[in-house]
């Protein structure tokens, strides 16, 4: 079995199809972080101060539900963890998942996609939700569709 996860959270399918083509550059395993209730475009809309997104990364406490916890982390030395920018950062639902498992001694490499923000300080914002000996990294934004051979040439520079 591969020592490489890429696991990802993708609200509206983006995330995912970068997801897809790392994994296949990496030569990763792919996982699909689930929330236990799916979002609809009314929870995704950002403009609504009440819609369900904008709630829950109001609250710093939040962590939405998961559909399932059978990612088998211990089995991966490194962790590619994907996922949509919300509000400067990584949806709660990312929380949710660190806390789930434990990280210990693994390193988590982060991507995202945007339509306008960076990771900023996403990482840092992530370090509260792993097991301290876990090392969890800003790995870069998959906006576009970048091919298998750049994210093969940037997962192969890593040097974690």
């Amino acid at each position: 079995m591969s020592k490489k996860l890429v696991a990802y959270f993708s609200a509206s399918g983006i995330t995912a199809g970068a997801a897809r083509t790392l994994a296949a550059a990496a030569d990763a395993d792919l996982y699909e972080i689930r929330p236990k209730v799916p979002y609809t475009n009314e929870d995704l809309n950002w403009m609504d101060s009440n819609s369900r997104s904008s709630l829950e990364m109001k609250d710093k406490n939040c962590r939405p539900a998961l559909a399932d916890t059978d990612a088998h982390i211990s089995d991966y030395d490194l962790i590619f963890l994907g996922f949509p920018i919300w509000w400067y950062t990584a949806p709660m639902i990312i929380r949710s998942f660190l806390e789930a498992y434990d990280f210990s001694g693994k390193t988590i490499v982060l991507f995202a996609t945007s339509g306008s923000s960076g990771l900023g300080k996403t990482a840092q914002d992530l370090k509260g939700s792993v097991a301290p000996s876990a090392k969890i990294v800003d790995g870069r934004m998959l906006n576009g569709h970048p091919s298998k051979a750049e994210l093969k040439n940037w997962a192969d520079s890593l040097r974690v």
